[in-house]
């Protein structure tokens, strides 16, 4: 080997150990300007493993924002709680008025039987008395069914007050005992969500619908009488007509028919504008009764103690 050969050898080595001692602090910038701007090349297990570990950072920032807008079955147990209280507080509101309602029913019993002759009298009148507004075609045979369909209807109806006046007593005597401090409360409020869905709502829609009828029968009692006072005020045909049904003088029945009229336009006034109210209440709370229904069985999804006892 001539000198030259063996001095670009020796060159060629010394470049190679600079390289490899230089690699450290990169490679990259030994290479020409051309490639220097190349990207460097990742073996394909370095990309898989940066790869997995991007996609388990967004994982867990996903895992996160979950846990941070979850809710748990005792949060639900416990919402369903304080909207049992809401519910609680109308019932209260309720019963109030319930005493009042179970009163005009009673008082409406006892005078339909009054109101009967007038009616029976009024059918017999029907014939010429074309004014009156009679929707019984004048027959004197519907007339006492009616009566007696009153009769029946509000004695229905006053089962249905006290019935519920019992049920509804209860729940608000279990919603005001209830500590939703405490952990076996959620026990105790799916228990009374149940409650207030099966016997609670039930009973209410019960004597919304007796109430209705309550409410109807007075309006057409009410009509009746109204216009057969205001025909007999000018005329005295119609006792003629009826004398033989009325019995009385004319003076004592049409004074008692003018005050029938008045007292009943002013109790059933007081009755319709509490209807009104119940009516109010009972649109509220029927789908709030059925959202903690919804939210009950949530509960029983989420948590197994639930489940097993559901």
């Amino acid at each position: 080997m001539n000198h030259r050969t063996l001095f670009v050898a020796i060159a060629l080595a010394t470049s190679l150990v600079g390289s490899l001692a230089g690699a450290q602090e990169g490679a990259v910038a030994s290479l020409p300007p051309s490639l220097s701007a190349l990207p460097a090349v990742e073996a394909p297990a370095d990309a898989a493993l940066a790869a997995l570990t991007r996609e388990n950072a967004l994982l867990q920032e996903k895992l996160k924002a979950l846990e941070s807008c979850s809710i748990s079955s005792g949060a639900l147990a416990a919402k369903n709680g304080k909207r049992l209280k809401e519910v609680a507080a109308d019932i209260r509101a309720q019963r109030q008025g319930l005493t009042d309602f179970e009163g005009y029913v009673k008082w409406m019993s006892a005078n339909i039987a009054a109101y009967s002759k007038y009616i029976s009298a009024g059918s017999v009148a029907a014939g010429f008395a074309k004014v009156l507004p009679i929707p019984y075609a004048g027959q004197a045979s519907v007339f006492t069914k009616f009566v007696s369909n009153a009769a029946l209807s509000l004695s229905a109806a006053s089962v249905s007050i006290n019935k519920y006046l019992a049920i509804s007593q209860q729940f608000v005597a279990r919603v005001d005992a209830l500590d939703l401090a405490k952990e076996s409360s959620s026990r105790e409020v799916s228990e009374l969500v149940r409650f207030a869905d099966h016997d609670l709502l039930k009973g209410m829609v019960e004597v919304q619908e007796k109430l209705a009828s309550t409410s109807e029968l007075s309006a057409s009692s009410l009509s009746f009488l109204e216009s057969l006072n205001h025909y007999i005020g000018s005329t005295d045909e119609y006792w003629a007509k009826t004398k033989s049904l009325l019995k009385n003088d004319d003076k004592k029945e049409k004074s008692f028919l003018a005050e029938s009229t008045t007292a009943l336009r002013n109790r059933a006034a007081g009755f319709n504008a509490k209807f009104r109210l119940f009516d109010e209440t009972v649109k509220k709370d029927a789908p709030l009764i059925k959202s903690l229904v919804a939210y009950d069985e949530l509960i029983h999804e989420l948590d197994p103690k639930f489940a097993k006892a559901k």
